[in-house]
């Protein structure tokens, strides 16, 4: 296939413009409907924020698209339409909980109807290729609806830091873009690329200290843009390989949550319920600081990437060096967390050490006194 590289670049400008335009007012939008994000115990946040940005993201992406359907025809289907389609359930599900708390299984029931759209639109994994003798066409369905709900929650799941999930979300819409360049997927690069210039038009009043967040308007629509990416542009070209691929793309929100359902399930606790478990949690209770964690996590997010774009290319050797890259980086982050460490106790040691050696002359003192006045008396 002959990429249209204009338009690519043209979908990435006007989502990016859009998103970065409109993101103030999201703000003022949110402070009139009361959609603000008050401090909590398991949250980061220390100010109560509005948390309707994902607004301006879903506005700017459909915007890009939507120019895009007019230039090519491929978008002119009822895939695409079902996409569209699909988008708005999951975005107006992600609004009414920002505006007004909806029970799990409502928004839940959102998600599924937004994947059945995509599904009986023509967008589904095909499982004939893969040439595995238990995986037939008639588990295409379920897994396609599992894919998309699970990716989606994925996302909404990792959204704990200012800018985490915008910022994991964009590397993994570039990794999307690149390996749909490769596959020939045009509808997907399409998608990808303005996921990626919404994303990046967003972080600018997300990343640390954020003034707006997403809420679940953004990350459920980023995680849902992903999912239906990633089926239309990897599971189409790859075969069983991509079910590798498509993981390592998404690596992140993917493990993160199934960490999170495996600690649950072992802890007896509901699997939907919410904690201070996930993967960022456990860095800034380690010493990370908000900014230092959301980097490390940028860094994993764009390592699990590269591999995922190696692997497509199916050349060893570069996976080999890919490995390699990656114990280093690894090595790097120990070493310097080690580091991090040794200093704290550094500073730690003669501070508690001033400390009680102040309490002790300042007892000695009143002691003193004391005898002193009972003397005199």
């Amino acid at each position: 296939m002959t990429h249209n590289w204009l338009l690519y670049v043209a979908v990435f400008s006007c989502a990016f413009g859009l998103t970065i335009l409109v993101t103030p007012y999201t703000k003022k939008w949110a402070e009139k409907l009361g959609a603000i994000d008050m401090p909590r115990s398991r949250g980061m946040h220390k100010v109560a924020l509005p948390r309707l940005g994902g607004a301006a993201m879903v506005l700017g992406f459909l915007f890009a698209i939507g120019i895009a359907a007019l230039f090519f025809g491929e978008l002119r289907t009822p895939q695409f339409l079902g996409f569209v389609v699909g988008g708005v359930i999951t975005a107006t599900a992600g609004f009414c909980d920002d505006m007004k708390s909806i029970k799990p299984s409502a928004k839940l029931a959102f998600e599924i109807s937004a994947a059945l759209v995509v599904v009986f639109s023509g967008t589904r994994v095909d499982f004939v290729k893969f040439n595995i003798p238990f995986m037939t066409n008639s588990l295409s369905i379920p897994f396609t609806v599992l894919w998309i709900v699970g990716v989606t929650n994925a996302v909404n799941l990792i959204d704990g830091l200012d800018g985490l999930a915008a910022g994991v979300s964009t590397i993994g819409a570039l990794c999307l873009t690149v390996l749909c360049i490769m596959t020939g997927g045009g509808m997907a690069v399409v998608f990808a690329s303005a996921l990626a210039g919404c994303c990046l038009g967003f972080l600018p009043r997300n990343f640390n200290p954020a003034e707006v967040i997403m809420g679940d308007t953004g990350a459920l629509f980023l995680g849902y843009v992903l999912a239906v990416s990633s089926i239309i542009g990897v599971f189409k070209a790859y075969a069983l390989l991509s079910i590798v691929i498509a993981c390592f793309a998404l690596a992140l929100p993917i493990f993160d949550t199934l960490y999170a359902m495996l600690r649950r399930v072992i802890e007896h606790r509901p699997i939907m319920g919410a904690d201070r478990g996930h993967l960022h949690h456990r860095l800034i209770d380690a010493g990370y600081s908000h900014k230092q964690t959301v980097v490390l996590l940028y860094v994993l997010s764009a390592v699990c990437g590269i591999i995922a774009i190696l692997i497509a290319v199916q050349d060893y050797r570069a996976i080999f060096v890919a490995a390699i890259c990656v114990a280093i980086m690894v090595m790097m982050v120990y070493t310097y967390r080690r580091r991090m460490s040794d200093q704290q106790a550094l500073h730690a040691v003669p501070t508690d050490g001033n400390e009680a050696g102040q309490t002790e002359i300042t007892n000695d003192v009143e002691m003193i006194d004391k005898t002193i006045d009972k003397d005199a008396s």
